[in-house]
């Protein structure tokens, strides 16, 4: 198939102009001036002439070859173009067309309309509402962009946004880099981010891959695609649309917390794709996993003119979890013999403001020889016995032979502006301050970890009876918002392992004594509703009750309270449950994402869960290793291993929660949320005790 994209024998353009502010003019020229081998045709009711080759009013009468039918025609006729495109025997085409789905209703009529013939005839479609795609090495052009296009390179680019592919055109030509293939998804009716994803994974020319996405057609598909490539390819990616303002409100803390943001996260994680926070980032990480070797580890080195300058990629490394290289003494005493003796030997190297073209290139073949360096970062403010192009100059071929990353910060402007021309020329990369250069770093050293794990199988967690919970399911009625009363939720997470506090529901005060009596004190009460799931927040628990008395007096209460605080809500009385002893409150949940599908969280219990905001979200199902990975992801995960007089508290318990809860929401496609909060870890050796739980059905 993607040969018919990237490769096609002929192309045809249905909708040219002769008018040189029409996109049916833009995307003929370029087609033409790409030096696209295959043949060209044109398409327009009109007929005529254009840059020497006849205009066909049909499409019907193009000769062969054709494979790729380029459209650029009002959005209702686009049907009837594919219906013509198809009867020819054309199975690809890129629809640059707007007025679709992104004008409403009548937008996504159009749209069914042209995938019910596409399927009928067996075409793949690029958008519709896209500017096309280009392969600099083929080549091709099927773009209606600004000329000059892209210069030929290795970074392949996917973008959600025309515009945003316009600019990055641009702007890698200012930059001085490459790439090898550019496609605007445009509305992705048919072919998705997924499937083209998966066209860069064997083109020759594509080292990376940076994709500038707004969404996710299909979340699972995406995710297994990319997981693929990633292994093979550094898939760096910039996701706009952090913020979660006008999502909708969830009354579980783990849908209120698992937004859409965190859903990428955790998917991008899982495919081993590299999260980049703005689009500088993603061009400039793309340019190191381009062009530098990976490190052997995090230990880095800085090598500068400058002591402040030198601070500031100190900082910057160490800030990107980072490591300072400690050197050996044979590499203190190599630096000594080159510098005059007020130049520091640490690393930071500074070799002072006098250090020239020869300093640097000796000292920095002095670096890469130190078995302790993994890498090093070049900070060269510009010279003022040199000029920083006749440092570059020297250190380049010094750069060229290392088997390590070697990173350069040009800090300045006009006084490094030939510098950085050569240092691209050279495929170096170079980046204006420290901190974009430590980011570099960090990035080659993900990278480099990543290839060296090894992927382990998610786990299936034993003793489970999904028999019983489907039971539980099939006999629950749901409350408000779809929650599940306390005992259908407990006998669920029951049914999956997760341990409880024995628990009674008592409908009156003198119940909820004799219960308390039989639990043995102290004791906890809470409220038993289903359409009450905050119990604290209606003033629905007490703790720590001592006597029948207390435990009286304390119903009264609880039922006061929630009836006051929710009228409508269905009481059913009070739990009660024995207190369980010390341990770290956290919360383990899972929930529901609508593209990716279930999403597990882990992070700090309580009430107060919300607003710490210490939790971590991996997608489901999970390997031990990735459940491990998301408790450490948290500070509440880390004090598990004890602190400051507090033991150590059951780690694999907490895991072993994790992966049957996440099991669980895998298992029941009814269930949309479920979480214990708190799950009580004990010391170790003695479990976790699911205090609270609550599920949410649909």
């Amino acid at each position: 198939m993607w040969e018919a994209f990237f490769a096609p024998r002929g192309v045809v353009v249905i909708g040219v102009s002769h008018t040189a502010t029409k996109l049916g003019y833009g995307a003929a020229r370029n087609l033409v001036v790409s030096g696209y081998p295959g043949a060209i045709h044109f398409v327009n009711p009109r007929g005529g002439e254009l840059f020497g080759r006849p205009i066909h009013p049909d499409v019907r009468q193009v000769p062969d070859p054709v494979d790729l039918a380029l459209i650029l025609i009002p959005a209702p006729a686009v049907a009837e173009a594919l219906a013509a495109c198809g009867e020819r025997g054309i199975r690809a085409a890129i629809i640059g067309s707007g007025g679709f789905r992104e004008v409403g209703p009548e937008g996504e009529s159009l749209e069914r309309a042209c995938l019910d013939v596409a399927r009928r005839y067996g075409i793949r479609m690029l958008g519709p509402n896209c500017i096309g795609l280009l392969d600099t090495h083929f080549p091709i052009d099927t773009t209606f962009l600004p000329l000059p296009g892209p210069i030929p390179g290795d970074i392949a680019f996917l973008s959600h946004s025309g515009a945003i592919c316009e600019a990055v055109i641009d702007w890698a030509r200012g930059q001085g880099f490459g790439l090898s293939r550019l496609v605007s998804l445009g509305n992705q009716l048919d072919l998705t981010e997924g499937d083209v994803l998966a066209a860069m994974e064997d083109d020759p020319h594509t080292r990376v891959v940076a994709m500038y996405l707004e969404g996710v057609g299909e979340g699972r598909k995406f995710v297994e695609e990319a997981r693929r490539v990633s292994a093979r390819k550094p898939v760096v990616a910039l996701k706009v649309g952090r913020s979660e303002g006008g999502r909708r409100a969830v009354a579980s803390h783990t849908g209120a917390l698992a937004g859409r943001d965190a859903a990428f996260d955790a998917a991008f994680r899982k495919a081993g794709v590299l999260r980049a926070l703005n689009s500088e980032d993603m061009f400039n990480w793309a340019r190191a996993l381009a062009w530098c070797p990976l490190p052997r580890g995090p230990r880095m080195a800085v090598l500068t003119n400058a002591g402040g300058p030198g601070a500031i990629g100190v900082d910057a490394l160490e800030l990107n979890d980072l490591e300072l290289a400690e050197l050996s003494a044979e590499t203190q005493s190599s630096l000594r013999s080159l510098l005059p003796s007020a130049a520091s030997v640490l690393n930071p190297v500074d070799m002072l403001a006098s250090a020239g073209p020869t300093e640097y290139a000796q000292c920095l073949s002095a670096l890469l020889h130190d078995d302790g360096v993994d890498g090093v970062m070049v900070v060269l403010p510009p010279p003022p016995m040199s000029t920083a192009a006749e440092v570059v100059g020297a250190i380049i071929p010094i750069i060229k032979g290392a088997a390590k990353p070697i990173v350069v910060a040009l800090m300045g402007e006009d006084l490094i502006i030939h510098a950085a021309r050569l240092l691209r020329q050279a495929r170096i990369p170079d980046y204006r301050f420290p901190e974009r250069a430590a980011t570099a770093l960090q990035v080659l050293w993900k990278r480099a970890e990543k290839l060296a794990s090894t992927p382990e199988a998610p786990e299936t967690p034993t003793g489970v009876n999904v028999a019983m919970a489907r039971k539980v399911l099939s006999s629950a009625v749901a409350g408000n918002e779809g929650f599940l009363e306390g005992r259908a939720a407990s006998g669920l997470v029951s049914a999956y392992g997760l341990q409880l506090p024995s628990e009674t529901i008592a409908g009156d005060e003198n119940e909820a004594a004799t219960a308390a009596g039989q639990a043995g004190f102290p004791v906890a009460l809470k409220i038993a509703s289903p359409d009450i799931p905050h119990k604290s927040d209606v003033g629905g628990v007490r703790l720590n009750l001592a006597t029948k008395e207390e435990v009286a007096r304390a119903y009264r209460e609880i039922v006061a309270s929630a009836r006051k605080a929710a009228p409508n809500a269905r009481i059913d009385g009070v739990m009660v449950q024995p207190m369980i002893g010390p341990g770290h409150d956290v919360i383990v949940g899972a929930v529901r994402d609508p593209q990716f599908g279930p999403l597990v969280m882990f992070g700090r219990g309580g009430v107060e869960v919300e607003t710490l905001r210490d939790v971590s979200f991996a997608l489901a199902p999970l390997s031990r290793s990735e459940a491990d990975a998301l408790v450490t992801a948290t500070a509440a995960g880390r004090r598990l291993a004890g602190s400051r007089g507090v033991p150590p508290a059951d780690r694999d318990a907490a895991i072993e929660a994790i992966l049957r809860l996440g099991q669980l929401i895998l298992d029941h496609p009814s269930i949309t949320d479920v979480e214990a909060n708190p799950l009580r870890v004990m010391a170790v050796g003695e479990g976790a005790m699911a205090l609270d739980v609550r599920v949410r059905v649909r």
